[in-house]
């Protein structure tokens, strides 16, 4: 049988180094105790943060060294907690670390009223009075940018001490999906006995056999209608938690709250959609060629991840799949190279899946540590592309906390999304040029496609539902499982528009960990508009282009995203990256109809 293993029968030398962080959960318990003694000395600076300049830097001072350690303790946690996510203990320390998180940010929640209390020439005097101060200078713009959202400081702590209630849903998900949940096993063509999960339900779906992907895809959705009325409540309760936050801090939609922190209009997100929806026949010509090469009478929903390739991926081991990341990554320069490499060889990187681990994949760490990746490896083609996707997140982060302070370490998803796409591409180009066996090849084609399909169409598919989703409830109306189905079909139906539906794709929805960030995945589409731009300027250009580029992911947080883009050279206030995106996507598709 086939069978997912448990964390004891993976070798240490493909698990990340937590250890590193903490030497042991003692050592934590520690780290915790401390920590929540200087929170109360935090709450001691109330009523007195903007005295003196000398006051506002201490006080500065000593919130980022709490929050440093704050973050510290809940990546450790958090972290452990993935690595199996039935544990309880590790799931109780991940709640405490919650907590204090939560208390943090409630002691500290006088600083940003305080601070706008005064007015701009006030401000610019306690800066200027004071060295060290100008460092914050941005930081303190930012803050009184927000200022008609900034309510008082009793209402700020109440919803800082609040923030773990409301984050709550996107928890009751994560363990009711990930530990609770036990998906069907299935036979497979040989006979052998294969478990579903979330990890590798994508992966049994390009096996080629179509009888068998449509047993898998039915067994798998099925086993989601029957827990569609706890994820349904759980998403409304999500939603509502949003639109009411907003309305809280005097914005009028979830949609403009989240988008006015990063200093992103919303028209960005329209031009997005619109852009998108404008150019969907290029996903119809995509779904079109994968039916003909596929060789089927009409494209089903467990058709859509197969590969327009007569064979499954090739195996790719996690240590070839070291070396053409490493390889690809070369194209910006010796030292981002070293680092890739070196990391690598330092466990950064939690390969494979295991049981009660956290599915998908993401990069983690904190400022002070180095960065962690979580994987579900699974010897293929597309697990090398996350491979380069997650490392992209990981260096930004490294470059980041190397050249900025504390407080501009904390980059927007909006540029992140970036730096790992430019990984992507930058693979692609390097096994297109170097790997000779056609076979590898047109699958290397076929994941760029797939990776573009899914990036730029299908976030902005799931970028339309949210918003959507949102506005249902910001009008009053009902989010029942009902209308969360109809609304996700009403969506796959003219995204997908040359394939034959079914009832089950109705609840695809209620697998996306990703709404529970509200107003979160456009960025995956934006990200790789600006990334394809960037990518082809590094490849063109070489050593300027590729300078600029690793400036552009030491600046962190300094600027704000769209300046930050702007100055690398790209402009996503406008239509133009995201049509030049599209447009390489269809020559892209022009070169896989000429292999076929």
């Amino acid at each position: 049988m086939s069978s997912v293993p448990e964390r004891s029968e993976i070798d240490e030398e493909y698990k990340w180094d937590l250890e590193s962080i903490y030497a042991s959960d003692e050592d934590w318990e520690t780290a915790y105790e401390e920590t929540e003694e200087r929170i109360e000395e935090l709450a001691s600076y109330e009523g007195e943060a903007t005295r003196d300049g000398e006051t506002l830097l201490e006080l500065f001072e000593l919130y980022e060294s709490v929050m440093r350690s704050v973050q510290q303790i809940s990546a450790y946690a958090r972290m452990r907690r993935d690595e199996d996510t039935r544990d309880q203990e590790y799931q109780a320390m991940t709640t405490r670390a919650q907590s204090l998180g939560a208390q943090a940010s409630s002691a500290a929640s006088f600083l940003e009223p305080e601070l706008q209390a005064l007015d701009r020439e006030e401000i610019d005097e306690l800066i200027a009075s004071t060295e060290g101060l100008e460092e914050y200078g941005h930081y303190v713009d930012d803050v009184m940018r927000m200022k008609p959202h900034t309510r008082s400081a009793e209402i700020e702590g109440l919803l800082a001490d609040l923030s773990e209630v409301t984050g709550s849903p996107g928890e009751i998900y994560n363990i009711l999906t990930n530990a609770d949940v036990e998906f069907p096993t299935v036979e497979d063509p040989d006979g052998e006995a294969v478990e579903i999960s979330l990890a590798n339900f994508t992966k049994l779906q390009k096996r080629p056999n179509r009888e068998f992907r449509r047993e898998v895809y039915e067994q798998f959705y099925d086993e989601w209608g029957h827990i569609r009325n706890t994820v349904a409540t759980s998403y409304r309760k999500s939603v509502t938690a949003d639109v009411k936050l907003a309305r809280a801090r005097n914005y009028d939609t979830a949609r403009e709250a989240a988008m006015h922190g990063p200093n992103v209009p919303t028209d960005v997100y329209d031009t997005l959609l619109e852009t998108v929806d404008d150019n969907l026949d290029k996903l119809h010509r995509h779904a079109e060629l994968k039916r003909e090469a596929l060789g089927v009478d009409e494209l089903r929903m467990w058709d859509l991840y197969m590969p327009m390739t007569e064979t499954e991926s090739p195996e790719v081991p996690y240590e070839e799949a070291r070396e053409h990341v490493v390889e690809a990554v070369g194209a910006l320069g010796d030292d981002y190279r070293a680092r890739v490499d070196e990391g690598l060889d330092s466990r950064w990187v939690d390969v494979y899946e295991n049981r009660g681990k956290q599915s998908g994949a993401y990069s983690g760490g904190t400022y002070d540590t180095q960065p962690f990746i979580l994987m579900n490896y699974q010897d293929d083609v597309a697990s090398m592309y996350t491979l380069a996707h997650e490392l992209g997140h990981s260096l930004h982060s490294q470059y980041t906390s190397e050249h900025q302070p504390y407080v501009y370490s904390d980059y927007e998803i909006f540029t992140a999304e970036v730096a790992s796409t430019v990984n992507e591409a930058l693979l692609t180009e390097h096994l297109l040029e170097t790997v000779d066996d056609p076979t590898f090849r047109r699958h290397v084609l076929n994941e760029y496609l797939e990776r573009f399909r899914s990036t730029l169409y299908r976030q902005t598919m799931f970028a339309e539902f949210e918003h959507r989703a949102h506005e249902i409830v910001e009008e009053g109306g009902a989010l029942t499982p009902d209308r969360l189905d109809e609304l996700y079909r009403e969506l796959k139906e003219r995204f997908y528009e040359p394939a034959a539906f079914d009832d089950r794709i109705d609840r695809e929805w209620m697998r996306i960990p990703h709404f529970y960030r509200a107003y979160y995945v456009y960025q995956y589409s934006t990200g790789i508009s600006a990334a394809v731009a960037l990518a082809n300027d590094i490849l063109a250009d070489g050593d300027e282009s590729a300078e600029q580029y690793l400036e552009f992911l030491k600046r962190g947080s300094r600027e704000y995203p769209l300046e930050l883009l702007e100055d690398a050279g790209v402009d996503m206030r406008s239509p133009d990256p995201i049509e030049s995106a599209l447009s390489t996507y269809d020559d892209r598709l022009d070169e896989m109809a000429e292999l076929l």
